[in-house]
């Protein structure tokens, strides 16, 4: 594994279901060490994109590197390297928070005693100290998410695969949970994000790829993206092609 390697490396990724293409023909680079956007419309491939990296669904066809390393070939060491935030916060409702980060460290290989001692660290950091013995059947929405970003944080990944990890989070939470991510990626991780909030992306990442129709149509850094006074929505409405700008019912 070399350092020099991007952290993601997508070479013409195709996932099909029955005849239905929803990822298409996707090259993507992502290098080390960046804030990392990847946006589209609702349907256009980003989630299952995100599943594929995750090992969670097989390519139909294409390859996949993360960290230098061959997926599938290297699932297991890469699953090592990697925490996971997925749109769906699939947490074990009859444990508490606290209970729940522990059992992640675990997984990763964590010696007990600093699972224990990290997860209640990031309890703490998390700003979810104070619920610690309520069991995450009766978190909020926000609150699982924060579960979830916590757990990924654990063992100290070298990348991040997020989808959608501020939706149902409030401001405050929001605001704890993007200086968490800007703090791991000044300490050299990789962020790869997707989110429909684009003034969030806006604020936090150093490149972006939009995606539509299950392939890449824009690429590049913020500043490549827009275009004089263009704002990302802007950019991101004219490169997957819709303007309604004209558009009215009568009516209303």
């Amino acid at each position: 594994m070399s350092d020099l390697s991007p952290a993601i490396e997508v070479t013409n990724l195709r996932k099909l279901y029955g005849e239905k293409a929803a990822v298409d023909g996707l090259t993507l680079t992502v290098p080390r060490g960046c804030f990392f956007g990847f946006l589209g419309p609702n349907g256009a491939g980003k989630t299952t994109t995100i599943k594929m990296l995750m090992g969670l669904a097989p390519p139909t066809s294409g390859s996949i590197s993360l960290l230098g390393l061959p997926m599938p070939g290297h699932a297991l060491e890469i699953k090592q390297l990697i925490g996971l935030v997925p749109d769906e916060s699939l947490l074990f409702d009859h444990l508490t928070g606290g209970e729940f980060i522990e059992f992640v460290g675990r997984i990763y290989g964590l010696d007990r005693a600093v699972a224990r001692e990290r997860a209640c660290e990031l309890m703490d950091l998390f700003e979810l100290g104070g619920n610690g013995r309520k069991l995450i059947n009766e978190y909020s929405k926000g609150m699982r998410k924060r579960v979830a970003m916590a757990a990924a944080l654990i063992h100290r990944p070298q990348l991040y695969l997020m989808d959608e990890p501020f939706e149902g989070v409030d401001a405050v939470g929001a605001r704890l949970m993007k200086d968490i991510l800007l703090e791991q990626v000044r300490h050299g991780a990789t962020i790869f994000l997707t989110s429909h909030v684009l003034e969030v992306v806006e604020r936090l990442c150093d490149r972006v790829a939009i995606i539509n129709e299950g392939r890449v149509v824009r690429d590049g850094s913020m500043a490549e993206l827009r275009e004089g006074s263009e704002t990302l929505e802007d950019a991101f409405v004219r490169a997957v092609g819709v303007d309604r700008s004209g558009e009215t019912l009568d009516w209303l």
